[in-house]
């Protein structure tokens, strides 16, 4: 993205004992390129129309205050460039989704170093391309869903990277809707109230590297197809109805080197086909993996289960999912020809995850000797859990 024209306009400075005072004056008087210089102190504007390519810059994060009226910034102009400021104060509405800084129909647009308090919603782009949302800090004090807003929120939105913020107590921390070839990079999505993570209908995206923890229900996945998740961490979203990745109506993806730990339930899986699940660390949940119906051609190879209640909870018979080489530490075979490779397969699926499914009161019984008598004689016979899921090469030793 070039933003170098910016370089060939003036420059206004904006402040008290400036010739302009207010940012609203600012924009009417620059022309198209220029740069608004905002210097230290606490301007009262909202509803702000940048409707012409501008760069508004802060200088020692000058505060700009919408005393609760309603929607701060509003960027309906390519080539618009926010850097620096400290935005309060968003005004709520039931009606309206009043944000801090609104993106409309724009290109090249890039939104910086910004630190957002006390909103409803923080940056929300819509129906815009080819632009970047980088280092904001985006802190909420929502309590409910039904009266907070999202994070980030991306709507019809194309070819945007969002890296390195850190979004906490909101609804959402990141949302994205009908939003293509994203990029969601080194983002940290804590403490909110509904998800951490949360999209639907949105395609080709990448989510990398990104810390997603104590949220209210994780990270949601939906209706949406060739996702390329890596290398991210999600963990300590436990609750009734928690886990730390919904995946629903998902296909053709990748889930590679992500760390599912503490979550009542590290991936939960419903009619989501062709994925492949690879190098991941499942530590210390309630079940690692959870699949439901309609899930077909997926693929679990080279993950380490470690110390899981349950590893693979499963709510049908029939299975036509692969399970290989993967590290269990539930394992107890052997492995005589010491070629690292289990010479007994493995069955992640227990009797007592099948009975809990059904009647999830029995919970109250795991570790119990008499569930680990009907385990062992479902493992010598299965009649409950899927015959052919069984993974026939475990590994002995924990992949690195």
């Amino acid at each position: 993205m070039a933003f170098g024209a910016a370089s060939h306009g003036s420059t206004l400075e904006i402040c008290s004992t400036c010739p302009i005072k207010s940012i609203k004056e600012g924009i009417d008087q620059a022309q198209a390129y220029d740069t608004l210089l905002i210097k230290k102190g606490t301007y009262l504007e909202f509803d702000i129309i940048v409707d012409k390519p501008l760069t508004i810059i802060g200088k020692d994060y000058p505060v700009v205050d919408g005393e609760d009226q309603g929607e701060i910034f509003t960027v309906t102009s390519d080539n618009v460039t926010i850097d620096g400021l400290f935005i309060i104060n968003v005004g709520t509405s039931y009606t309206s989704d009043y944000a801090a800084i609104r993106v409309v129909k724009s290109k090249n647009f890039l939104i910086q170093n910004v630190v957002l308090e006390k909103l409803f919603f923080g940056i929300y782009l819509e129906k815009s391309t080819d632009g970047r949302v980088f280092h904001n800090k985006i802190i909420g004090d929502a309590v409910e869903e039904f009266n907070s807003g999202n994070g980030i929120q991306l709507w019809y939105c194309q070819n945007v990277s969002v890296e390195n913020n850190i979004v906490q107590h909101v609804r959402d921390g990141i949302y994205l809707e009908f939003s293509d070839q994203i990029v969601i990079k080194n983002n940290i999505s804590t403490n909110n109230v509904r998800y951490g993570l949360h999209f639907m209908f949105s395609n080709d995206d990448l989510y990398q590297d990104n810390t997603f923890e104590n949220n209210g229900a994780g990270v949601a996945v939906m209706f949406s197809k060739k996702i390329k998740m890596y290398n991210n961490t999600f963990k300590k979203n436990w609750g009734a109805a928690s886990f730390g990745m919904l995946l629903k109506e998902i296909n053709d993806s990748e889930i590679i080197g992500n760390t599912f730990e503490e979550n009542t339930v590290g991936i939960s899986i419903e009619g989501s086909n062709r994925i492949n699940y690879k190098e991941n660390d499942f530590v210390n949940n309630g079940w690692a993996l959870k699949v439901r119906g309609a899930c077909y051609s997926n693929v679990f190879s080279s993950n380490n289960f470690l110390y899981n209640s349950f590893d693979v909870s499963y709510n049908s018979k029939l299975n036509d999912n692969s399970f290989s080489g993967n590290y269990w530490s539930n394992y107890t075979g052997y492995d005589l020809d010491k070629n690292g490779v289990g010479d007994v397969p493995y069955r992640p699926v227990k009797l007592f995850s099948y009975i809990v499914n059904r009647t999830p009161e029995t919970i109250v019984l795991l570790r119990s000797l008499f569930m680990d008598i009907i385990d062992f004689s479902e493992k010598v016979s299965p009649v409950f859990t899927p015959d052919n899921l069984r993974d026939n090469s475990p590994l002995m030793k924990k992949l690195q």
